[in-house]
């Protein structure tokens, strides 16, 4: 039976479109400038000591933002990179930029879900801080009380079954009694390697009958 769910954010609540043509670019187009503006805060102290451990050498501030685009440019999920656009995005909503993009069969059973008594989590690999952004700030309002919890990539990566086995540690329930919901094969390989349900999503394809996991079109087709 299951009491808790984990959902992923990119391709499964939410388009990878906001996240790859909106949030993205604009992390990277206001990088330079939000480094520069708040040189003296200590979330950049914090980004720029973790971006010189992660490279193994003292970054300076200009060097700091080469590397930081570079691990844009490169796709990297780097915590330091994905703390400073959690940083970025705020700013981005907080000014009405724009707004964070979430299915409307995500939203209609993830209340549902929660008025049935199961307990909701997010994993992402974007940070924490990122998630609660997105989901504050959407055309639904703020839905962030719907989750009692956040997990990123200082869990562990999300492809690493360990990262799953913290995760039902710290939910406290038995891996059987969790059901991960993502759009990523591998990421369901790894939940479902320390005995977690799964179901992936699909949406922009369809369905495959004979993938090694249940396969759905949206949240609507998920029976719990």
């Amino acid at each position: 039976m299951i009491k808790a769910i984990v959902t992923d954010i990119e391709g499964t609540t939410s388009s990878l479109s906001f996240v790859k043509d909106i949030l993205f670019p604009y992390a990277r187009a206001q990088l330079a400038e939000y480094v520069h503006a708040h040189i003296q805060d200590e979330a950049i102290q914090l980004i720029q000591a973790d971006s010189s451990k992660e490279v193994g050498q003292d970054l300076s501030i200009e060097q700091l933002i080469i590397q930081l685009i570079q691990w844009i440019d490169e796709d990297k999920k780097v915590t330091p990179l994905k703390s400073l656009q959690g940083l970025i995005w705020e700013a981005g909503y907080q000014k009405g930029d724009f707004k964070g993009h979430v299915y409307q069969d995500a939203v209609d059973n993830l209340q549902l879900w929660k008025s049935k008594g199961l307990s909701l989590y997010i994993y992402s690999s974007g940070s924490v801080y990122a998630q609660k952004l997105l989901f504050g700030h959407t055309e639904y309002g703020d839905l962030n009380p719907l989750f009692s919890g956040y997990f990123d990539t200082h869990i562990g990566g999300k492809r690493e079954p360990s990262s799953y086995a913290k995760i039902t540690e710290e939910i406290g329930l038995p891996a059987e009694q969790l059901l991960f919901l993502s759009d990523i094969k591998e990421e369901l390989d790894a939940a479902k390697a320390v005995g977690m349900q799964t179901i992936w999503l699909t949406r922009e394809g369809v369905t495959d009958l004979d993938a090694e996991h249940q396969q759905v079109l949206s949240f609507d087709a998920i029976k719990i």
